[in-house]
């Protein structure tokens, strides 16, 4: 059963270790745990539906408060307090492309507000309903799941929007084939999903963005249906294919993805190796991504991630063994940990894996074998839960992403992690700030940063020392050459600071083209524009 306030399924547990406690207990100080709104508590609290009845429409008060909020840490806190503010008047569970034209008709009708949702796992407040005279109706797409078709010669499938991450890959492996996209929401996000909001996964390396892989589909706009179709290339005009990604809800409601497959490879390897320090570590995955090293997936933590990968890591004693192992090779304190992953044929993975040996030899690169490579993949979408271990124990995470050029790396990387370590020592409280770069290009790469605060001593002052390092942060990458997001899209969250990248002609573009898709702006308001 999925839990109604936090990350997946109930059963499933990260909790944190006691040398975890201990660890973190010395960097920020001890944890301060907030008291849990209970489910009963939220219920009583949701008002009657402003819906007129409709066969495909529940109204039901649990199923609303289930899709009134995503996953940010705003919306953790809202579910964990109890105070949602706002919910759905009801939600609906289309089931086909004529469904969805006939509850856009119907909220047309009856003057409806529309909130497109594929798994809820948006982290940046795509999806909460907003206040406003109109009804709002939540448009789940869950039951749009299934593979429709392949096109086995041109290595093209067609699925439902509301397929997520195991749903998509347990229908391709059935017949031998991967889409690859994996990012961390993967046991929850939906095809759609990836599509509307420019996700990464965590092996594009191998297999590309979404946007390598959104080959098609269908948009159902209030002006009608978009259709998009399948091409290898084309020359004819602007690519229609960019309307859809990175849309978020604001232009239609995707009904249907056709996406770029590949058969599945012979074989899969993950590799840890230790970098000395992290201008060594820097120089050494940049030469690999320039150097178009075959690999899959290329993950790099600065000195201050490793060291807390290796403290949380649990199994003290063999942790301890590796790192007198590291120190007698030259990695000591400032080591970097650097993952890789080699996906193909067996003869396409040597020769890959001998490459980059050698390339990171040069580096000073320690190789630790598929250990904890093997550990990285076991646990690649665990992560999530960790909040729930790190709330336990009265701690707050949350994480945050941008993107730039190599030459800018460094100074961005640099001035993010200081902008949020800093911004609450007026109240005398300290934040742990660590970082990775997990998608790499020829000509940069991304950089995501992970942050451990205080919640303090209620949830007023846990917001509010969220918003101020949110805004710190969020500040430093629009002034620094960074994207607001790099893979998780724009929502209300980043909306403030879209402008800073796009430039008025741009943001003019975008609401130009919300306007003629949906005059009324009855679809996701104040998502990637702020209305």
């Amino acid at each position: 059963m999925r839990r109604w306030n936090g990350w997946g399924d109930e059963t499933t547990e990260v909790e944190l270790p006691a040398h975890g406690e201990a660890f973190l207990a010395e960097l920020v100080g001890s944890g301060q745990r907030l008291a849990d709104a209970s489910l009963q508590d939220v219920l009583a609290r949701v008002p009657a539906s402003r819906l007129a009845p409709h066969p495909l429409i529940c109204q039901d008060a649990e199923v609303r408060v289930r899709h009134a909020r995503g996953q940010s840490l705003p919306d953790w806190l809202a579910m964990r307090s109890g105070e949602f503010g706002l919910f759905p008047d009801g939600v609906a569970c289309p089931e086909s492309a004529e469904q969805i034209r006939e509850l856009l008709a119907w909220a047309q009708q009856h003057d409806v507000t529309l909130i497109p949702y594929g798994g809820g796992t948006s982290v940046a407040g795509h999806i909460n309903p907003q206040a406003g005279q109109r009804p709002v109706l939540t448009l789940s797409l869950e039951r749009m799941t299934r593979l429709l078709e392949i096109d086995e010669d041109s290595l093209i499938a067609t699925f439902g929007p509301g397929a997520n991450g195991p749903q998509v890959e347990s229908q391709l492996r059935a017949r031998g084939y991967t889409l690859g996209h994996f990012p961390q929401s993967w046991e929850l996000s939906t095809l759609g999903g990836w599509v509307a909001s420019r996700s990464s996964g965590q092996q594009s390396l191998r297999y590309g963005r979404i946007e390598q892989l959104f080959a098609g589909g269908k948009l159902e706009t209030f002006a009608g249906t978009l259709e998009i179709p399948t091409f290898p290339a084309s020359a004819a005009g602007p690519d229609l294919r960019e309307l859809v990604m990175g849309s978020e809800g604001r232009f239609g409601v995707i009904s249907e993805v056709r996406v770029r497959i590949s058969r599945l490879a012979e074989q899969e390897r993950f590799y840890a190796v230790f970098l000395p320090n992290w201008q060594q570590a820097l120089s050494a995955i940049r030469s690999l991504a320039q150097a178009r090293v075959p690999l899959s997936m290329l993950r790099l933590s600065n000195a201050i991630e490793t060291r807390t990968q290796l403290a949380l890591a649990g199994h003290p004693q063999q942790i301890a063994l590796l790192e007198k192992y590291l120190a007698l090779r030259g990695a000591r304190d400032g080591k970097c940990m650097l993952t890789f992953g080699v996906t193909g044929s067996r003869v396409q993975n040597a020769a890959s894996l001998k490459q980059a040996r050698r390339l990171l030899k040069g580096f000073g690169g320690v190789f630790t074998g598929t250990l904890l490579g093997k550990k990285w993949e076991q646990n690649r979408f665990r992560f999530p839960y960790l909040r729930h271990g790190l709330w336990e124990r009265g701690y707050l995470v949350d994480t945050l992403e941008t993107a730039t050029d190599w030459s800018n790396v460094d100074n961005l990387l640099n001035k993010v992690e200081a902008s949020l370590r800093d911004e609450l020592t007026g109240e005398g409280e300290r934040v742990h700030v660590f970082t990775h770069l997990s998608h790499v290009y020829g000509e940069g790469s991304s950089i995501y940063t992970t942050y451990v605060f205080r919640p303090g001593s209620d949830y007023a002052e846990a917001m509010a020392r969220w918003q101020r390092l949110k805004a710190a942060a969020s500040r430093t990458i629009a002034e620094n050459r960074g994207t607001i997001s790099h893979q998780h899209g724009v929502g209300r969250d980043h909306a403030p600071y879209l402008a800073a990248e796009k430039g008025e002609l741009g943001m003019a573009t975008l609401r130009s083209l919300a306007t003629h898709f949906d005059p009324d702006q009855r679809l996701a308001p104040g998502v990637l524009l702020q209305d």
